[in-house]
């Protein structure tokens, strides 16, 4: 049982090593940190709904695990593939194509979830004015 612990503690060590290489390693991984806690910020300030925040954060996890994977898939098919080879290229297209997607739903979502909140917040703020 005690080794089944200690495993455990093992695997999230290197799950926050990964996450930690993604941080330090990937620009995009920055854009993602900083546009993930505006969007916290601003559904804060707007008071969303229990039910809205679940989908936000369902819709950051997305987009955080897309750029993860792709990360993964990148280093993977540099180690297979050092040279130059239009198989690699196509691993990695595909993968930056995974979080293009992400990111596009995710902007979507929070215009349909942050929009209307934040469109009638503004318009209270300017007409008391």
């Amino acid at each position: 049982m005690k080794s089944f612990f200690l495993s455990r503690i093992q695997a999230f060590g290197y799950a926050f090593r990964g996450w930690w290489y993604v941080i330090r390693t990937q620009r995009n991984a920055w854009i993602h940190a900083l546009v993930t806690s505006a969007v916290i910020v601003l559904a804060a300030w707007l008071e969303l709904p229990a039910r809205d925040w679940a989908v936000l954060f369902v819709t950051i996890a997305l987009v955080w695990t897309a750029e993860f994977l792709n990360s993964a898939l990148e280093a993977v098919v540099d180690l297979a593939s050092p040279q130059h080879h239009p198989l690699a290229k196509v691993g990695k297209d595909v993968g930056a194509a995974a979080v293009l997607i992400a990111a596009l739903t995710s902007i979507l979502v929070g215009l349909l979830l942050l929009g209307p909140p934040l469109w009638s917040r503004l318009q209270s703020l300017f007409a008391a004015h």
